[in-house]
C-alpha cells in the first residue's frame, strides 16, 4: 500500500486552488461539498498558502509546479497537482457517496481510469438510501454504548441491527419505522458478551479459494488464531483491527502445543470474543480441528466449522491431475506421512491396492519409509507420482516422475514446504500442457 487512506475534515478551512480547467473545477465541486473555503488563484505565490489546509493545482505553467510542491512540503500542507504524481504529496481517489457514507477507490495513481471503473461497479451494487442506515447507527450511538458497554458484544449487536429489519426499513425509506425497530432490538440486547469460535479452513493458500462463509468469518472476528500455512494474502482479508495470534507448527517444532491452543481458544471465547481459528486447508483434514472442537464442546463454548479446500484438491486442480478417473482410480485415500513414536504406522496393505490415488500429506521426511512399506505389499515403485510444493498457491511447484524417482530427487528439489505427494496411475493422466493447465486454474 503506497498511500495511507484518510478522510480529512475541511469544514470551514481554506483550500488553495491554483490554475484552471475542467479538472480543477471538478475538484472545486468536491471541496465545496466537504465544506472547504476555496481560495482561487491563477499563478503561484508563497503567501497564498498562509493558513491553508490543502493545495490543489491544475493548468499551471510548468515552471510553477516545483516551487508550489516545495513550499507545501516545507509548511506541511498536503498538495496535489492533477496528473503530475511527482508533485503530489497526496492523491484523490475515485469517490462514491451515499449521504454521509463516503467510499474512496485508489490505484495509487497508476491507473485513474481503472479506479473509475471500479467505482462504477461499486456504485451499481450500493442501495441509493444506504446513508439512511448510517444515520440510524449515528442516532442510537450513545444509547448503544450505554446499553452494551462491552465492545465485542456491541459489535455483534450492530452487525445484527445494521443488516436486519432496521436496515431493511431504512433502505426502503421508512425511517421512523426503522428507528422503532432499532430501539426494540436494543431493548432486548444482552449487555454481557457471548464468545463464539469458528474453526475455519483457509484453503491451500490462494486468497480467492476461500469460501464466502470463511471470508465473512474473517470480517467479523475479534481475534484470529492462525497457523504457519495461512498465507499473508488470506490474513489481509481479515478485519483490520482484529488481533492476530500465531500458533504455527512446523514438523516437530511447535510454537504452541496443541493443548495450549485448545486452552487459548476456550479462554478467548470466555472473554466474550468472536474467535476465528484459521487453518491451512480444511480444519478436519489432518488439521487437528477435531481435537479443538472436542475441547470447545467440553468447555461449553459454542462453535461452528467452516470447511476449506484441502491441500489435495487445491494441488491437484492447479497441476491438472485428476484425483479419480474411471480408467485409473476409483478410490481416493488421504494419508498422513507423520510418524507416531518414530514409526510410520500405516496400513500399507490397504494403501497398496490398485485403482486408487494416494494423497500423502506431510510426508517429506518419510518418503523412503513410505516407498519401502508400499513395496513390501507389492506396490510398483514405478507408479506415477507428483510431489507438489506450496500447492494451490501462486507459488506452486511440481516434481513429477515415478515413486522411485521422487524419493531420490526430492531432498535436493524441495525448498520450503509444505509438500504433498500424489501417487497412482491417474497422476500420469494429468500431464496437461501449460496452456490447458492455465484454463483449469
Amino acid at each position: 500500500m503506497r498511500h495511507f487512506p484518510a478522510f480529512l475534515d475541511l469544514q470551514g478551512r481554506p483550500v488553495l486552488l491554483l490554475g484552471g480547467g475542467e479538472a480543477l473545477d471538478a475538484k472545486a465541486v468536491l471541496l465545496r461539498a466537504a465544506g472547504a473555503e476555496l481560495r482561487v488563484a491563477e499563478n503561484f505565490a508563497p503567501a497564498l498558502l498562509d493558513g491553508c489546509a490543502m493545495a490543489v493545482a491544475s493548468g499551471l505553467p510548468e515552471e510553477e509546479f516545483a516551487p508550489l510542491y516545495a513550499a507545501c512540503l516545507a509548511r506541511g500542507i498536503p498538495v496535489n497537482v492533477v496528473d503530475r504524481p511527482e508533485f503530489c504529496s497526496f492523491i484523490t481517489p475515485a469517490i462514491i457517496t451515499r449521504e454521509n457514507i463516503t467510499i474512496g477507490v485508489s490505484t495509487g495513481g497508476a491507473s485513474p481510469v481503472l479506479a473509475r471503473l471500479i467505482r462504477q461497479r461499486i456504485e451499481a451494487v450500493l442501495p441509493p438510501l444506504l446513508g439512511r442506515v448510517a444515520a440510524l447507527g449515528a442516532k442510537f450511538q450513545a444509547a448503544v454504548r450505554a446499553r452494551i458497554p462491552s465492545l465485542p458484544a456491541r459489535r455483534v449487536f450492530l452487525e445484527r441491527a445494521l443488516t436486519g429489519m432496521p436496515s431493511d426499513l431504512a433502505l426502503a425509506g421508512r425511517q421512523a419505522e426503522a428507528e422503532a425497530a432499532f430501539a426494540q432490538l436494543l431493548q432486548a440486547a444482552q449487555s454481557a458478551p457471548r464468545g463464539f469460535v469458528q474453526l475455519v479452513g483457509a484453503g491451500p493458500g490462494a486468497a480467492d479459494l476461500l469460501t464466502l462463509r470463511a471470508l465473512r468469518a474473517l470480517g467479523e472476528a475479534d481475534v484470529i488464531v492462525h497457523d504457519r500455512l495461512v498465507s499473508a494474502e488470506v490474513l489481509d482479508l481479515a478485519r483490520r483491527d482484529a488481533r492476530r495470534i500465531f500458533v504455527g507448527k512446523q514438523r516437530a517444532l511447535h510454537c504452541v502445543p496443541q493443548e495450549g491452543i485448545n486452552n487459548l481458544l476456550v479462554e478467548l471465547a470466555r472473554q466474550g470474543l468472536r474467535v476465528v481459528r484459521l487453518k491451512g486447508g480444511d480444519p478436519f483434514v489432518f488439521g487437528r480441528g477435531g481435537e479443538e472442537a472436542q475441547a470447545l464442546a467440553e468447555a461449553g463454548i459454542p462453535f461452528e466449522v467452516v470447511p476449506g479446500v484441502t491441500a489435495a484438491l487445491g494441488c491437484a486442480a492447479q497441476a491438472g491431475i485428476p484425483l479419480t478417473h474411471r480408467d485409473a482410480a476409483r478410490m481416493l485415500t488421504f494419508v498422513t506421512g507423520h510418524t507416531r513414536d518414530g514409526q510410520l504406522d500405516l496400513d500399507f496393505l490397504a494403501l497398496a491396492r490398485p485403482q486408487q490415488t494416494l494423497a500423502i500429506y506431510m510426508g517429506m521426511n518419510t518418503l523412503s519409509a513410505l516407498r519401502d512399506g508400499l513395496m513390501r505389499e507389492g506396490y510398483d515403485p514405478n507408479t506415477p507420482a507428483a510431489l507438489i510444493e506450496r500447492g494451490g498457491s501462486p507459488y506452486q511447484r511440481e516434481l513429477r516422475g515415478t515413486l522411485n524417482e521422487i524419493v531420490v530427487r526430492a531432498p535436493g528439489w524441495a525448498v520450503e514446504g509444505p509438500v504433498l505427494l500424489l501417487l497412482g496411475e491417474a497422476v500420469a493422466m494429468g500431464a496437461l500442457p501449460d496452456r490447458a493447465r492455465a484454463a483449469v486454474v
